[in-house]
């Protein structure tokens, strides 16, 4: 059986195994995080290289109303930027555009009588 000491390094050794993997799981979520700034701060410069004034304003005023949607729309026109599809910068008139098509169509229901 084992005596007292025996219990006691057993325990002092399990917890020296947590507090390295405590220590492992903060390392990650700090590189983690890094990468996620990282990722926010090439969106910004990308938006803020493509977009006019009026067009980022606009994009704004969506992501005040639905974060969301907002999102889904800068995700969207980072996408395009990467991929090349984006020549000029986009206004505002074009963001309007982009945004109705984006938008899914409300369904409606017309009723009509005989």
């Amino acid at each position: 059986m084992p005596d007292e000491e025996d219990l006691e390094e057993l325990r002092r050794k399990k917890m020296e195994q947590l507090k390295e993997q405590q220590g492992g799981g903060e390392a990650d979520e700090e590189a983690m995080q890094a990468q996620r700034e990282q990722a926010e701060a090439q969106k910004k410069a990308v938006l803020r290289q493509y977009l006019t004034d009026g067009a980022r304003k606009r994009l704004n005023t969506v992501k005040m109303s639905k974060p969301e949607r907002g999102e889904q729309i800068e995700q969207q026109l980072v996408a395009l930027a990467q991929s090349g599809r984006v020549q000029n910068q986009i206004d505002e008139e074009q963001m309007k555009e982009l945004l109705r098509e984006m938008t899914p169509d409300k369904q409606s229901f017309n009723i009509s009588r005989r």
